[in-house]
């Protein structure tokens, strides 16, 4: 069979670019799906999603920062340790929750409950298939930041009305940075034991050391230059900043250009897993 040969919709690579549908229109209607399968499934995340990370912000920022000096020269320009751990924090969490749902949920749609085998079926290629999914984590990864803003402003720990919605975005593009990453990762994996050797030994570690909780600079050199070569630290970083109102204009633009670059290669490496794995 020709490329010619192969159905527009057929969701395999060298198929008909675009297949049957414009992208646009394939993503709108794939958006059905993943709403209703959110609206389905959000009591079993609610805990992990949402009850979990206020815990942390409790916690850590109001019952154990009671006991720490807010000192602005030591916390990054923060007056309390409240308002220190809260935008690093929700960008954290925005990382994991967003590997979390481009983990197992895309594992098994092509492993064992074939979601994917299903809608590539239809007039959709793989490409949009994947796009469409990672929009749907976006959207969630958003929902869940926004969340946190809302519960975290009565504690006046923003300094403007504009920093957290710009640090929203800053937020949700860190989630999906790292999602598009995992994404790829699913796609590649023949094991799901590979998924727990990933969180264990990169993930959770990443989410301690990468500055939400302490300035990095309490890592001595060589820690500190570690940490800021990861993506989760420009995003931290540039969350703080945007919510303490201490942008530093070259440090956010090298902190935002890292992680759209780290995305657009993490979208590339999550689209071309898919068709691979697709074509298996």
């Amino acid at each position: 069979m020709t490329s010619t040969d192969v159905p527009a919709g057929s969701g395999i690579p060298g198929g008909s670019p675009g297949g049957a549908l414009g992208t646009l229109t394939a993503l709108g209607r794939l958006s059905d799906y993943w709403v209703t399968a959110s609206l389905r499934t959000w009591r079993g995340s609610v805990v992990s999603a949402f009850l979990s990370p206020i815990f942390y912000v409790l916690a850590m920022g109001v019952l154990l920062g009671g006991f720490i000096e807010g000192d602005p020269d030591r916390l990054e320009g923060a007056p309390t340790y409240l308002a220190f751990i809260v935008p690093g924090l929700v960008a954290a969490h925005a990382m994991q929750t967003a590997m979390a749902e481009t983990s197992w949920p895309v594992f098994s749609n092509f492993k064992w409950n074939r979601v994917y085998d299903s809608m590539v079926a239809t007039p959709l290629t793989v490409r949009q298939v994947a796009l469409a999914h990672l929009v749907s984590v976006t959207v969630r990864i958003t929902l869940i930041c926004a969340v946190f803003v809302v519960v975290t402003a009565p504690f006046g720990v923003y300094a403007t009305w504009w920093g957290p919605l710009l640090g929203l975005g800053v937020q949700a593009l860190t989630g999906i940075c790292f999602g598009s990453l995992m994404y790829g990762y699913s796609c590649r994996i023949t094991t799901d034991a590979a998924f727990g050797v990933l969180f264990r030994l990169v993930v959770f570690p990443m989410f301690l050391f990468s500055g939400a909780f302490f300035p990095v600079a309490n890592l001595g050199p060589v820690g500190e230059r570690l940490a800021q070569l990861t993506p989760l630290w420009h995003g931290v970083h540039l969350s703080r900043m945007l919510c303490l109102d201490t942008v530093d204009g070259p440090v956010a633009l090298l902190n935002l250009a890292v992680l759209l670059v780290v995305t657009a290669v993490g979208v590339r490496w999550a689209v071309t897993g898919l068709e691979r794995r697709m074509a298996w």
